[in-house]
């Protein structure tokens, strides 16, 4: 049985071990070896700390029965943009194992409510050009609005940004039984 929820404090080293752990799956291959070597633990759990205790961030968790945490997504309001009303998915990220059940879609269901609540409009979401995960957000409706470069581990790899401008309609999507 999974579970999902909203991160505490607590969770913060469980979610640091899902962000290295499947980065270094996800970007083997697209950022440089060296960069995905050095994650770490330490400093990951340090980022998810000040990331959970953000006033405009919500973190929501996965866990597995045995309460590990298996995977997570974050989402905060948009800083750096000209759309009011509007937030960012800043990470989902699922342990491989527990890939392709469904739970990138509860995860994503669940960022769409809570933004829904708050008010947000429009949702961004950034994503390398080489990440698969680009097409599970063109399969739930996110439109491809820019592509830019940016620089990770010294190399210059194609970032798009992708919106979802109907909240209400990607909800009422995602909440359907297949």
């Amino acid at each position: 049985m999974l579970h999902i929820r909203e991160a505490t404090i607590n969770d913060a080293e469980g979610i640091a071990k899902v962000h290295v752990d499947s980065w270094r799956i996800t970007y083997k291959g697209i950022i440089p070896e060296e960069f995905l070597t050095n994650l770490s633990y330490k400093q990951r759990t340090e980022l998810w700390i000040k990331n959970i205790g953000r006033t405009d961030n919500f973190v929501i968790v996965a866990e597995n029965k045995e309460g590990e945490i298996i995977g997570f997504a974050d989402c905060w309001k948009r800083e750096t943009n000209t759309v009011s009303n509007s937030s960012d998915l800043t990470s989902i990220y699922i342990l491989k194992e527990y890939q392709g059940i469904g739970l990138g879609k509860e995860l994503l269901k669940s960022i769409f409510f809570r933004s829904n609540v708050l008010g947000y409009q429009k949702i961004f979401v950034n994503v390398l050009e080489d990440n698969k995960a680009r097409y599970f957000y063109e399969y739930y409706d996110a439109h491809l609005c820019e592509s830019v470069q940016i620089k990770i581990g010294g190399k210059v790899l194609n970032e798009l940004i992708y919106e979802w401008g109907n909240i209400d309609g990607v909800l009422a999507r995602l909440t359907k039984t297949n």
